[in-house]
């Protein structure tokens, strides 16, 4: 595990593969934590790619710097973070590759900062850049099912609940969302430490509250907020990957989930895998990763992924 500061945080983060190799950046999600990568950057690593995957803000042991910061889990925080962190690793360009939070993330830069990405891994909804002008519209009754526990975090009986039954909630979320994987004890309590991080609740509640316009975002991040409320499309080449059993973010339709992106793009839906898509399909997530590396990587380092 290393730690560098990078913006408002100081960023726990895990590092696999050779350091003079293409470098990809993997991304998290919410309630998961860099363990979702364990399988992906062995593979990529053998490959010899650089992996870097960093705990979000509230996870594991990244820490904020100042106790004054607003404890944000805006969207534009998110990927101010990313951003923040490829300039403190002198990064000056990486492939992307997230889903749910770290999804987000990614896409935010993508979108906003492209010269940075070499291509982007981007799961199920795809163009995960939230329209929270439109987020008060009422959806169809079976997806307001799906997102009780946003609704649940609104309140404050929310967030004494998730305070006082943090890893129970995340492992009923886990069950929820990954109804075909079979996940061992030791799977959810390696990732459910990363829960016990002291900003987690303050993050995750506002996060949730956020996007739906219940609370206001962190002023230092306010110019890139408005710039993600244009909903721009995203010009680099993008992989989205699709779970056909994922219990929180159904398979959208083909039109539906490319709209926004305008460079090249391609979509593969994987039959039988939840949400949590790294854990469940390491080797089609790294393919995914690989398939913008392939050029810069010795063809004799890829044999793991049967790559020709």
């Amino acid at each position: 595990m290393k730690q560098i500061q990078a913006g408002v945080l100081n960023v726990s983060y895990l590092e696999k593969g050779p350091s003079d190799g293409p470098t990809a950046v993997l991304l998290h999600g919410f309630p998961y934590d860099v363990h979702a990568y364990d399988e992906v950057a062995d593979l990529l690593a053998a490959s010899g790619c650089r992996c870097v995957i960093p705990y979000l803000r509230g996870y594991g042991d990244t820490r904020f710097i100042s106790s004054t910061t607003p404890r944000s889990g805006e969207q534009a925080a998110l990927g101010a973070d990313l951003l923040a962190l490829l300039d403190s690793l002198n990064i000056q360009q990486a492939v992307l590759a997230g889903y749910d939070w770290g999804g987000r993330a990614a896409c935010v830069v993508a979108a906003l900062w492209p010269e940075r990405v070499v291509g982007l891994v981007s799961c199920e909804p795809g163009y995960n850049i939230q329209d929270i002008a439109n987020a008060g519209r009422p959806a169809g009754p079976e997806t307001e099912h799906r997102l009780w526990y946003q609704y649940y975090l609104h309140g404050d009986r929310g967030y004494a609940g998730l305070e006082a039954n943090r890893d129970a909630f995340c492992r009923l979320l886990w069950q929820q969302w990954s109804p075909t994987w079979g996940f061992s004890d030791q799977q959810f309590e390696a990732s459910a430490q990363s829960f016990h991080n002291p900003d987690f609740v303050d993050v995750v509640t506002h996060s949730y509250r956020h996007r739906f316009g219940l609370v206001d975002g962190d002023p230092q991040y306010a110019h890139v907020q408005q710039q993600l409320a244009r909903q721009a499309a995203i010009s680099v080449p993008v992989v989205i990957l699709a779970g056909s059993s994922d219990g929180v973010t159904p398979v959208q339709d083909e039109q539906q989930a490319l709209r926004r992106f305008t460079g090249p793009a391609r979509r593969m839906i994987l039959d039988g895998v939840g949400h949590n898509l790294p854990q469940e399909a390491p080797a089609d997530f790294a393919r995914a990763v690989l398939s913008f590396l392939q050029p810069e990587l010795d063809p004799s380092s890829a044999t793991a992924l049967g790559r020709t």
